[in-house]
């Protein structure tokens, strides 16, 4: 303000000079007391200008002098204020550190000087309690913000994590209920009842809090699908068990459900399509499986498709397993079952054709026992016996591993379903429980002649002998071998066909 009253000043004496110069000075007569005064307009006009502005500066001045208190206090305020943000940074950092001592320390200094962030004073003074190992202060610290409505989640939340520590799931469990009833929930609350209900085997209150959920719009659609998806899975496997009609009824419900909720996750599609084949609904199982394949190709769903039906030729059963893999040409899967079809029909040209689409496909033991059983379908037992032996020592396929050695999918006990369904609604994975514990799987690798065998020799026999399928007359009968062609005679190992659509086995 002074400095626009001064440029306002230099203008009007700069214009006052310049009527001066031009010969119009003006006249004016001050009488005052008795006193009076005669000069010109222009200086008239200059001694009031100044004037004025002295006035000005004198005012501002006097003001200045009042607030020179509250300026004061105001610098020391800040001055205040910024060791309070220092103090609070060194104990959270201190308390992160592990160093319980120094965080106790800045926190009740941070106590003395942030009064304009109470928040945060607790938090530190909790936080530097559970750093120092003193249960009961951190306790008393997060008890205390209980008391104030923006803090109460997470006062629950470290009071939940205090109580976990000292082994009382019960107390625990309140606190994440009291937390998950509160306007402003935070997504820990919801997982720490979820996971309670899950390892408690609650399947169905499970789904009712992921419900809740959804419609308190705490997670969003797609993981609330997922999540009702697997747990309708988990909650049909239950019933499966039970092995009552009703119970069976109810697991075929749920195990539907979930395979039309969520065609990828391939449990709940397994899951669906044996108990509908068991129910004599081949054609309902077969566009399930079928949906599935389209959507995340996995091998227990084409062994499960192809044990829907077992009275077909192997001409009929290979043409299913074509339609399926050309459902979804580019996947894995397909180009593996492209390669058995070949092999359940009995071409060996056809099949070494097919699994020169696996060539750039990193070796594991499932590909190697595929590859050694084409190798030895075409005449080649030398040949299939290096890529045993590059099978023996090739990673496990963590897919694969679903399958246990009689050949049953999914077969998981209810942790490892729990599992399974924390992981699936939340990164739409499947986790592998079997793999992670290196159980027995089925057998990648095809039991072979363990002597050596001339190729030629080999060769010559093998062609001479039947053909590897009589595809035009037999079909599947329950005992029938799976995996072509049987060795010489004299050499063979008696071997039982494997099936999905088997009845319910007591998970291991």
């Amino acid at each position: 303000m002074i400095r626009a009253a001064i440029i306002v000043f230099l203008v009007a004496a700069l214009a006052t000079a310049m009527l001066a110069i031009t010969g119009e000075p003006g006249h004016a007569s001050i009488i005052w007391l008795g006193w009076r005064a005669d000069m010109t307009a222009a200086a008239f006009v200059l001694i009031t200008l100044l004037v004025g502005l002295c006035a000005m500066v004198a005012w501002r001045l006097l003001l200045w002098a009042a607030e020179a208190p509250r300026r004061a206090a105001r610098t020391r305020a800040d001055a205040r204020r910024r060791q309070a943000n220092d103090v609070l940074t060194r104990g959270f950092v201190a308390a992160a550190a592990g160093d319980g001592s120094e965080a106790r320390r800045l926190a009740q200094k941070a106590a003395e000087l942030a009064d304009e962030a109470p928040g945060l004073v607790r938090v530190l003074a909790a936080q530097a309690a559970e750093a120092a190992g003193d249960a009961a202060a951190a306790q008393a610290a997060y008890g205390a913000m209980l008391g104030l409505p923006d803090m109460r989640l997470a006062g629950h939340k470290g009071l939940m994590q205090l109580a976990l520590g000292r082994g009382d799931r019960a107390a625990a469990i309140s606190h994440a209920e009291q937390a998950f009833a509160l306007a402003q929930t935070g997504r820990w609350a919801l997982r720490a009842l979820v996971e309670a209900k899950l390892e408690d085997g609650d399947w169905t209150g499970a789904r009712d809090l992921a419900k809740s959920a959804l419609d308190r719009k705490i997670v969003s659609p797609i993981v609330a699908e997922r999540a009702r998806a697997a747990l309708l899975a988990a909650s049909a496997a239950q019933l499966e068990a039970a092995g009552d009609p009703k119970s069976q009824a109810q697991a075929l419900d749920f195990a539907s459900e979930a395979a039309k909720l969520q065609p990828g996750f391939a449990p709940g599609v397994v899951m669906a399509a044996r108990l509908l084949g068991d129910s004599g609904k081949i054609a309902r199982a077969a566009q399930v499986l079928e949906n599935a394949w389209k959507a995340a190709p996995h091998p227990a769903l084409w062994l499960a498709y192809r044990d829907l039906r077992t009275n077909e030729t192997p001409r009929q059963r290979a043409d299913r397993l074509r339609q399926l893999a050309e459902l979804n040409p580019g996947a894995r899967e397909s180009r593996i079952v492209m390669v058995e079809q070949a092999l359940i029909l009995g071409d060996p040209a056809r099949a070494q054709a097919a699994a020169r689409a696996l060539e750039t496909e990193p070796v594991t033991a499932r590909i190697a026992g595929l590859m050694a059983r084409v190798a030895f379908a075409a005449g080649q037992p030398d040949e299939a016996r290096v890529w045993m032996a590059r099978g023996v020592k090739a990673e496990r396929e963590p897919d694969w591993s679903d399958l246990d050695p009689e050949g049953r999918a999914f077969a998981y006990e209810p942790a490892d379903w729990a599992r399974l369904v924390t992981s699936f609604a939340e990164t739409g994975e499947l986790v592998h429980p079997r793999h992670e514990r290196r159980e027995r799987t089925m057998s990648e690798l095809p039991q072979l002649p363990i002597s050596y065998v001339d190729s030629a020799a080999f060769l010559e026999a093998h062609e001479a002998g039947p053909a590897l399928y009589p595809v035009e007359d037999d079909i599947y009968d329950e005992d029938e071998p799976l995996v072509p062609p049987p060795p010489p005679a004299g050499q063979r190992r008696p071997q039982t066909r494997r099936r999905l659509a088997s009845g319910p086995r007591v998970a291991k």
